[in-house]
């Protein structure tokens, strides 16, 4: 699938996005090297500081920034400028299509619905991309149409691979990629078993640094 050419994971939950225009939005940046070119559409899921983390924030911002983040995200990096998103608000950044969607854990204390952590679906070109943020299966995943996939899997604080191939299931991207396992938390063979689990197609990718 050509389009992931442009999708490139940076460890844990942190992922580039490259643009057809030449935009560079990244999702939740996290101990990125010092090199990193500035974003121009920076999001962060929620507060934890392995998805907002002021420093590679710091490190990515330029004066044309554009920074989003549900409330906890905007308290975090006062007094940075923070649009405050909510789930199913749908709005346009520099002509991409930003939708939030919510992200929680189901009978876990980490990530409850009430703390308005979010996951995203990200419109470049003609493609939808969903990263979920830090979350369970649950139920608003059954209304989620995306084209690519970025699941977390491994466990504890999100679904493990066996939870992430039956959300993928009802997402039906046309391709999953395994995300939150590895480098921070979770096992690094929770990737290759999200892939033998899943019914979607799945891609796993090099980590880059």
């Amino acid at each position: 699938m050509k389009e992931l050419d442009n999708i490139h994971w940076l460890g844990h939950s942190s992922f580039r996005i490259d643009t057809p225009e030449g935009l560079l939005i990244y999702i939740d940046p996290f101990h990125l090297p010092a090199s990193v070119p500035k974003a121009d559409l920076l999001l962060c899921t929620h507060e934890h500081h392995d998805h907002c983390s002021p420093q590679d924030i710091d490190r990515l911002s330029g004066p044309d920034t554009y920074i989003i983040g549900p409330q906890g995200v905007a308290e975090k990096l006062t007094p940075r400028a923070v649009k405050i998103a909510g789930p199913f608000t749908a709005f346009s950044v520099y002509g991409v299509k930003v939708e939030p969607v919510p992200a929680y854990n189901i009978g876990k204390p980490y990530h409850s619905r009430e703390m308005g952590h979010l996951g995203y679906i990200i419109t470049v070109g003609n493609t939808r991309i969903y990263h979920a943020g830090d979350t369970d299966l649950i139920p608003e995943m059954k209304a989620i149409r995306a084209d690519i996939a970025l699941l977390p899997v491994g466990g504890t604080y999100t679904m493990n691979p066996l939870e992430a191939a039956q959300a993928a299931a009802l997402i039906k991207p046309a391709l999953a990629v395994p995300i939150h396992y590895g480098s921070h938390v979770g096992p690094r063979e929770a990737g290759p078993e999200f892939a033998k689990l899943s019914i979607v197609p799945v891609k796993i990718l090099p980590e880059e640094r």
